[in-house]
C-alpha cells in the first residue's frame, strides 16, 4: 500500500483527511486557467528551471490559439502536506455538460468572476450546478487590477445570485479573495494596495473551507465523470472513487446504463500530479483517478467487486441541441488539397471522437453511404471537431447547423437559449430590432456609463449566424455571451434565415480582376484575383434577397486596335475574410462548406447552374 504527500509515508486516516478535491468554474474569458497556471507554481509543483508555458493546461492547438479551454484539464498540487485535486472546466455553454458532471466529482467549488464583467449567463449555469450538487463555493473575483474593475457590485451580483438559485444560508456566507491571477497576487481585501505577490491566500482558503471527501465504509465504488481515449490503452474513464479501494489487475464489475453488469480486469491506473498523468497500482476514496480496461466503459456507470454490484445513481448528460450532416467532398477539387477524403475514414475519426466526447452523437444518413450526421452541444462544439479533422488532413463537406426539435406533450418544441448582451448606447436600436427580427424576447435592460445590458429569451435558430452580423451592428465594441435554457413551443418558421442572395460562378478556372471589377456593383465578393473557381461554388455576397449566376474567369478581349484611351489599373475592393464559423453561420440549408486542410470554400448542393434553376423554379 502506498500513500504518499512530499515522499512521506503517512496512515490511511491522514491520507484521506489530507485531500482537497475542487473544479475551478467560470463564465468563459474569466481567467479560470491562468489561474491554475499560478495556483501550479504558488505550490512549488514546477522545478525552479522548469520552464513553464502560460495556460499549461490549455494542451491542445485549438485552445492556445483561441485562449479558450475546450476539455475538462485534471492536475493536482501537494501544498502543506495536502493533495488538492483540482479540475479545470470550459467556461463555454457548448462545453457546458462536462461542468455538469465534474460538480458532482468534488467537494468545493472555485467560483471566478470577472471583476469588471460580473455575473454572466454561463456563471448562472455553472453555480446552478455546484448548488445543486451541495459543494462548498468559494468566490474568487479575478481582474482586480483592471481600471474598469468594480469588485464591490460585482461581490453584489454574485449575492443577489445565489440567493435567485435558492443558496442555504451557510453558502450565502461564502470566503471571498480578490486577485490578479495574470499578474500572481492575492489579497482578502479589494483595494488593490493589499495584493500581495503569490497566491497562497486561495490555497489556505481552500485547506480551511473546503471540506475532505467523505470516507465511507463499504465496498468499492468509482464512477467514471469524462472519458479520454488513448491508442496504447482503449477508452479511458476519469472519475472520483466514492468508496472503497481498487487496484491495477483486479477483477471488476461494470454495472452498465441500460442496468445490464460486466466484468472485467483494471488493465491501467493512472494519477494526477501536475502536468503529468502518473502511473499508480492503488487507489483509495476520495481520489480522482482515471482507469483503463473496459473497452466501451460509458459516463455514469458505476466499477464494483464483483458480487457487491451497488451502482451510484446515473449523471445526467446533456442531450445535444444542433446537428449537422458531414460528408465525403464532391466537389470537382476533391482529393487535390486532403490526404484522407474516403467515407470510411471519416466514419472512424468520427467514431473514435465520440470515444472520448459523451456530448456527441454521430449517425448514418439513411440510404446515403456517404454522409453522417453529427449532433452536438453548439456550433462551436461541432466547428471546433471540423478544424481538429481538417488539420489532421481529413477533407470533407458539411451542411448548415439545424436544430433538433423535440415533441413534448403532443407539441413540437425547439431549443431556446438565454442571451446576455452588453453594448454602447448608440448600437441598442439596431441590437433590439436584429432580435426582434429573431423572435427574441427581452427579459431585462438595465444602463451605465452608456453602456446598455439586455437580457433575451432567443431561439437557438436565430442565433445561427447572429454573432457575425452583431459584431458587424456593433463595430466590434459588443459583448454576446448565451448559454442552452430549455426547450420551448417552435417559434416562427423564418428565424434566421439569410435576407441577401449570392452571387455563384458559372464557370470552372481562375478568378480574374476584370471580371471581379466589373461585378463589383453586383455585391461584395469573397474571392481574390487568381482564385481557382467552380461551377456552383459562391463567389460573393449578392445585393438583393436572389441568388446570382455569375462569370468571374472572363476575360478582357485583346484586339489589334489601339485604345484611344489609356487602359487604367483595376483596383479591386477587399474581399470579405470567411473564416470556418463565419461560412458554417452564412450558408443556406441548399448550401455547404467544403473544408479542406488549405481552405474553406462555400457552395451549392447542386452544381450545375440550369439543374439548380430547374429546381428552384419547381420550388416555385
Amino acid at each position: 500500500m502506498i500513500m504518499c504527500y512530499n515522499d512521506k509515508r503517512v496512515s490511511k486516516e491522514v491520507y484521506n483527511m489530507n485531500k482537497r478535491n475542487i473544479a475551478i468554474i467560470a463564465h468563459v474569458d474569466h481567467g479560470k486557467t491562468t489561474l491554475v497556471d499560478k495556483l501550479l507554481q504558488a505550490s512549488g509543483t514546477f522545478r525552479d528551471n522548469e520552464e513553464v508555458q502560460e495556460r499549461v493546461m490549455d494542451s491542445n492547438d485549438i485552445e492556445k490559439e483561441r485562449g479558450i479551454t475546450i476539455l475538462a484539464k485534471t492536475t493536482a498540487i501537494n501544498y502543506k502536506d495536502y493533495r488538492i485535486n483540482i479540475l479545470d472546466t470550459p467556461g463555454h455553454a457548448d462545453f457546458g455538460g462536462e461542468v455538469e458532471r465534474i460538480v458532482n466529482m468534488v467537494d468545493g467549488v472555485l467560483l471566478v468572476v470577472d471583476a469588471y464583467e460580473g455575473t454572466m449567463p454561463q456563471t448562472r449555469f455553472v453555480l446552478k450546478k455546484a448548488l445543486d450538487a451541495g459543494v462548498k463555493p468559494i468566490v474568487v473575483v479575478n481582474k482586480i487590477d483592471k481600471e474598469s474593475a468594480r469588485p464591490k457590485e460585482v461581490i453584489d451580483e454574485v449575492m443577489d445570485l445565489f440567493i435567485e438559485l435558492g443558496a442555504d444560508i451557510d453558502d450565502l456566507d461564502f470566503p471571498i479573495v480578490y486577485v490578479s491571477a495574470i499578474n500572481g497576487t492575492s489579497s482578502f481585501n479589494d483595494d488593490l494596495s493589499t495584493q500581495e505577490p503569490d497566491m497562497t491566500k486561495i490555497l489556505d482558503m481552500i485547506i480551511e473551507n473546503i471540506p475532505a471527501p467523505k470516507n465511507e465504509e463499504g465496498s468499492l465504488q468509482f464512477q467514471p465523470a469524462l472519458l479520454d481515449y488513448n491508442d496504447f490503452v482503449g477508452r479511458i474513464g476519469i472519475g472520483l472513487v466514492k468508496r472503497g479501494n481498487i487496484k491495477v489487475n483486479q477483477m471488476v464489475s461494470c454495472c452498465r446504463t441500460d442496468g445490464t453488469v460486466k466484468q472485467f480486469r483494471i488493465a491501467k491506473m493512472y494519477g494526477f500530479l501536475g502536468l503529468k498523468r502518473v502511473e499508480i497500482t492503488e487507489a483509495f476514496a476520495g481520489d480522482i483517478i482515471a482507469i483503463a480496461g473496459l473497452p466501451d466503459i460509458s459516463v455514469g456507470e458505476t466499477v464494483c467487486e464483483i458480487g457487491f454490484e451497488d451502482p451510484l445513481p446515473l449523471l445526467r448528460i446533456d442531450e445535444p441541441t444542433l446537428q449537422m450532416t458531414f460528408g465525403v467532398n464532391t466537389s470537382p477539387f476533391c482529393g487535390r488539397e486532403g490526404k484522407i477524403v474516403t467515407a470510411r475514414k471519416i466514419e472512424e475519426r468520427l467514431s473514435k471522437e465520440t470515444e472520448r466526447d459523451v456530448s456527441l452523437k454521430v449517425a448514418p444518413v439513411p440510404n446515403d453511404g456517404e454522409s453522417f450526421i453529427v449532433s452536438g452541444r453548439g456550433e462551436l462544439h461541432l466547428s471546433i471537431l471540423i478544424e481538429n479533422m481538417r488539420r489532421e488532413g481529413f477533407e470533407l463537406q458539411v451542411s448548415k447547423p439545424a436544430i433538433i426539435r423535440k415533441e413534448i406533450d403532443g407539441i413540437m418544441c425547439e431549443p431556446f437559449e438565454d442571451v446576455q448582451i452588453d453594448v454602447p448606447e448608440e448600437f441598442v436600436g439596431s441590437v433590439i430590432e436584429a432580435l426582434g427580427n429573431r423572435e427574441g424576447v427581452m427579459e431585462n435592460m438595465t444602463s451605465s456609463e452608456n453602456q446598455v445590458k439586455l437580457h433575451y429569451t432567443v431561439p437557438t435558430r436565430g442565433l445561427i449566424g447572429f454573432s457575425t452580423e452583431f459584431m458587424t451592428m456593433t463595430k466590434g465594441y459588443g459583448i454576446l455571451n448565451h448559454t442552452f435554457k430549455e426547450y420551448r413551443k417552435e417559434a416562427g418558421s423564418t428565424v434566421g434565415a439569410r435576407k441577401n442572395g449570392v452571387l455563384v460562378s458559372m464557370e470552372n478556372g481562375k478568378a480574374t480582376a476584370y471580371s471581379l471589377g466589373n461585378l463589383e456593383d453586383r455585391g461584395v465578393m469573397f474571392i481574390e484575383p487568381g482564385t481557382e473557381v467552380y461551377e456552383g461554388m459562391i463567389v460573393g455576397e449578392n445585393n438583393h434577397d436572389n441568388d446570382l449566376a455569375v462569370n468571374v474567369v472572363k476575360g478582357k478581349n485583346l484586339t489589334n486596335t489601339r485604345s484611344s484611351s489609356k487602359d487604367h489599373t483595376v483596383v479591386l475592393k477587399r474581399p470579405r475574410t470567411m473564416s470556418l464559423e463565419i461560412c458554417l453561420d452564412y450558408i443556406n440549408d441548399d448550401e455547404l462548406v467544403e473544408v479542406t486542410p488549405v481552405s474553406y470554400r462555400m457552395r451549392k448542393k447542386i452544381l450545375n447552374t440550369e439543374m439548380r434553376k430547374k429546381q428552384d423554379a419547381k420550388k416555385m
